[in-house]
């Protein structure tokens, strides 16, 4: 019988080289272009159908959301129910994502059953209606939602701090219960009509799929699927940070106070991303980080800290984000301050470099356990305006960067006194 060494911990092994999936691409005729990442046993697939979200407009801020989260309510042939009892009959499932810069449905299927999903999708994309009943619905139920959670410090925080780094675009500008009352009909079948076209979609395929999968996409949104009308506006307007950066929201009687603190930052096509990346791990990126060792083991101010870095489309942060008593609220962020100091006056021992280095290159590899995670790493730079270049030059910097790399980067981007700060609760 072996006995196991439990006190010494098992080598290191360095990751070499990331390999990834690459997809075949093609452009159907009405202008939606499609990845293909064949790979994979099962007969199963996952269609992703992507758009552009149209031109924010800060009167009307609930339209694309409510657009994208109405699409399977129902169509002029199909109530939502239908839809739903089609899609789960054949084991399916249907799902829809709004983001910032993107909104998507997302279908996951055996692929024995295309022939019958792909219609319910093709006809959500075509013949929506969001009708009045299922409209009513959504705007009582999200405004009961929102505000139970503008009751959370948290939640409060981060829409205050999303507001004075974005301004009025949508990155920044939140939606209040008021604004669903404005929300109608007329507005969302236009907004739709106009997004969700071919010209503004990207397909994206991933799972077993060979060319009986890639026929049955191509025949089914090929013909039938044209502009419904003038191509919408998906240009989005500059961002502006608010002049103020010291935000308070007090809440009488709150035993924890949400904080938040960070600047507008750079974006992922920049080449500072990837080093600033390893920067932000050390410092709160991690659960061995130096916030979580400071606020959270040593001071014990919290129960979770992180840092984390934010890249949209047209615009980026970095920010730090907690909660803690509100008693200690003024030394955390006293502490918080102290770290990031530490960054730009010392370096950082080789040890703990080389710990972060690992986890992060560890993180990378793990995330690609499927080929629909290749997919997801592809949806990174797709969507940023870059190529598969980017994660040679990642993993190439998280290798090799320095420490004194680091000091600089963290001298020329971390600069405390300029920082956002959001207070929500007691201060």
């Amino acid at each position: 019988m072996t006995v196991l060494d439990r006190k010494t911990p098992p080598q290191f092994n360095d990751v070499e080289n990331i390999h990834l999936i690459r997809p075949e691409e093609k452009t159907l005729d009405n202008g939606a272009r499609v990845f293909i990442f064949n790979s994979g046993g099962q007969d199963l697939v996952r269609i992703e159908f992507i758009f552009s979200n149209l031109r924010f407009n800060p009167f009307k801020p609930l339209l694309n959301v409510a657009v994208n989260s109405m699409l399977t309510d129902g169509t002029s042939k199909m109530t939502a129910a239908q839809i739903a009892d089609k899609i789960d009959f054949h084991g399916a499932f249907l799902q829809v994502d709004y983001g910032y810069d993107n909104s998507q449905v997302t279908l996951f299927t055996l692929n024995k059953h295309l022939n019958a999903t792909l219609p319910v999708v093709k006809e959500i994309l075509t013949d929506s209606i969001f009708p009045e009943k299922e409209l009513a619905t959504y705007k009582r139920n999200q405004q009961q939602k929102l505000q139970v959670s503008l009751q959370k410090n948290d939640f409060v925080a981060r829409r205050l701090f999303n507001e004075a780094i974005f301004g009025d675009t949508i990155y920044g500008k939140a939606a209040y219960p008021e604004d669903f009352e404005s929300l109608n009909r007329e507005d969302m079948l236009a907004h739709y009509k106009q997004m969700y076209q071919p010209g503004n979609c990207t397909i994206i395929v991933a799972g077993k799929a060979g060319a009986e999968v890639v026929a049955a996409v191509t025949s089914t949104f090929e013909q039938g699927w044209d502009h419904q009308s003038a191509k919408g506006d998906t240009s989005q307007p500059e961002v502006k940070s608010a002049d103020e950066h010291f935000i308070y929201k007090e809440k009488a009687g709150a035993l924890q106070s949400a904080i938040r603190v960070g600047t507008p930052f750079v974006r992922r096509s920049h080449p500072d991303f990837a080093g600033l990346q390893v920067l932000n791990t050390v410092l709160g990126g991690y659960f061995g980080s130096r916030l979580m060792s400071n606020i959270r083991e040593d001071k014990g101010y919290t129960y979770g800290i992180g840092s984390g870095m934010a890249s949209f489309k047209n615009a980026g942060s970095f920010f730090i984000a907690s909660e803690v008593g509100a008693d200690v609220c003024k030394a955390a962020l006293t502490e918080v301050e102290k770290e990031i100091d530490l960054l730009k006056t010392e370096l950082i021992p080789e040890e703990e470099l080389s710990l972060v280095r690992n986890f992060m290159l560890g993180s990378l590899l793990g995330s690609l356990e499927n080929v629909m995670s290749h997919a997801d790493k592809f949806k990174n730079i797709y969507f940023s305006g870059l190529d598969y270049d980017y994660y040679d030059r990642y993993t190439e910097t998280v290798k090799n960067i320095t420490a004194e790399d680091l000091k600089l980067l963290a001298n020329q981007y971390y600069d405390f006194n300029n920082f956002y700060k959001v207070i929500a609760g007691k201060y």
